[in-house]
């Protein structure tokens, strides 16, 4: 075994040498010259690297310095305030101290990652959680030719997408390739602006399709181990012909940094997020209806517990654990312990693949889905639906449907009311508000269970709930007389 590896050595060295030399060599071969390297020989990604190096840029996101609210507790406060620890009746003595509030000034934050040029009129995408939160957004083009100011068109917390737009004209725009013609053995290139290297380009290949990840968001990812570090979120993901198949999401590590694996969101996904954020600024999520696991997983794991497993007719596809009321698999009859093998055609082997189906659907669209049932194979059509249980355009709320104004409480009224923060009803004109019937004069001090302390938290609080399985405020708060008060406000008729 040692002399097969001391014999191998010499190629591995020259393999490595001949990468160097290509990534460092600019090079004008066409696109067809980037696949057809002979067999056994490196393949040249230099084509690929110049062909989507352009479009690549550096994304910096900033979030300003906040004034906030915070609670603490002193567990010597009773103690030094009452030395006899409350034997005369002035102090408890349990060593728990007083909860107290102070205002606290948050640091102004910034992170970087990248995004991708999709048109050559300003779009461009890159994740969400790199523009989340953020006050300022300032991209900067490849080699730091230009800087421009950015704003959110639409994202999507579930797809880790987002959609930003710069003014800008005729700027290199990536090709965008179809990931469902993507093979696992594939070359591709990661592009992003790694640790703060911009203009960063790591090989590697397919290693996985529809990976499933344990994120809670959409689990069917290109894997890949062309390394992935922090600041390439947003990146490109690219074949050897510089064409765009992923959008550079997350990366597995122990350690937060590259240790063999990354993941990228598919281009499949990626066109029916962005075609959503153009018209409609939200992404329009369909449900199937069910909860459930890939019936392998799900086999093995029962054997691994030495629990009897009935006998599916098949290895292959997602069984349904639960099937949700009033869904669209409701509708159409599906039934717990059913296997989905199948949809429009489209083989499915794991949840990863099922999800990845769904995520390029919209609510409204009917499905064919070939399913097994007591070892037999059956075929239903079901209408998908969206989070909130109909097929209707789920868009974003803002203020105004709320029908009223506000203002951040006063010192006075906190000193009068005994409160640090709130949100004082001005006006009811109409809408939401007046039909729950929350008064004029009414502070609002919790939406949702989150503090509500200036205007953009109660902005954000609408935005979030609009969109969410249950598009309802649960308010929390106060009366002008101090008589704690609460209301539920339904967003949608």
């Amino acid at each position: 075994m040692k002399k097969i590896v001391k014999s191998l050595m010499p190629a591995m060295y020259l393999l490595v040498i001949a990468f160097s030399t290509a990534s460092c060599n600019k090079t004008q071969a066409a696109p067809a010259a980037a696949t057809s390297a002979p067999a056994g020989q490196p393949v040249d990604l230099t084509y690929a690297a110049e062909k989507s190096l352009p479009a690549v840029v550096y994304i910096k996101s900033v979030i300003n310095s906040k004034v906030q609210t915070v609670e603490y507790s002193d567990p010597f406060e009773d103690f030094f305030s009452d030395p006899f620890g409350g034997f005369f009746g002035r102090g408890q003595g349990n060593g728990q101290g007083n909860s107290r509030k102070r205002q606290v000034q948050t640091p102004k934050r910034a992170a970087a990652g990248s995004g991708v040029i999709i048109s050559a009129d300003g779009y461009i995408v890159t994740n969400n959680h790199v523009v989340d939160g953020a006050d300022e957004l300032t991209v900067t083009l490849n080699e730091n030719s230009k800087e421009y100011s950015a704003r959110v068109i639409g994202a999507d917390k579930t797809t880790d997408l987002a959609l930003i737009k710069i003014d800008a004209k005729n700027l290199p725009a990536i090709v965008i390739a179809n990931s469902d013609d993507v093979k696992v053995g594939e070359w591709v290139l990661a592009v992003g602006n790694p640790l703060g290297l911009n203009n960063t380009v790591t090989a590697g290949i397919v290693s996985a399709k529809a990976r499933p990840m344990n994120t809670g968001g959409i689990t069917s990812m290109i894997q890949t181990d062309a390394a992935i570090n922090q600041g390439n979120s947003g990146g490109a993901l690219v074949n050897t012909r510089g064409e765009l198949i992923g959008i550079n999401a997350m990366l597995a590590s122990p350690t937060g940094s590259n240790i063999g694996y990354g993941f990228a969101i598919p281009t499949s996904i990626v066109k029916k997020a962005v075609d959503d954020f153009k018209k409609y600024g939200t992404y329009q999520r369909a449900m199937i209806g069910i909860q459930g696991g890939s019936v392998k997983d799900y086999v093995d794991a029962m054997k691994d517990q030495d629990k009897d497993v009935q006998d599916y007719g098949t290895m292959e596809g997602v069984r349904i654990e639960k099937v949700v009321e009033d869904g669209a698999a409701d509708d159409a009859g599906l039934e717990k312990e059913d296997v989905i093998i199948a949809v429009d055609g489209q083989k499915v082997k794991t949840m990863g693949d099922l999800q990845g189906i769904l995520a390029q659907k919209s609510p409204g669209e009917k499905v064919t889905v070939k399913y097994m049932r007591n070892k037999k194979e059956k075929t239903t059509t079901l209408t998908l639906k969206n989070e909130q249980g109909n097929t209707k355009v789920v868009k974003n709320a803002d203020l105004d449907v709320l029908g009223a104004q506000f203002r951040a409480v006063t010192d006075a009224q906190k000193e009068h009311l005994n409160i640090n923060y709130g949100l004082e009803v001005t006006k009811v004109s109409g809408g939401k508000l007046k039909e729950a019937g929350v008064p004029q004069g009414f502070i609002i001090q919790r939406v949702n269970d989150e503090a509500m302390k200036t205007i953009d938290d109660l902005q954000e609080a609408v935005k979030t709930a609009s969109t969410s399985k249950e598009p309802v405020l649960y308010i929390q708060g106060i009366t002008p007389t101090g008589k704690k008060a609460y209301f539920a406000v339904a967003l949608q008729d």
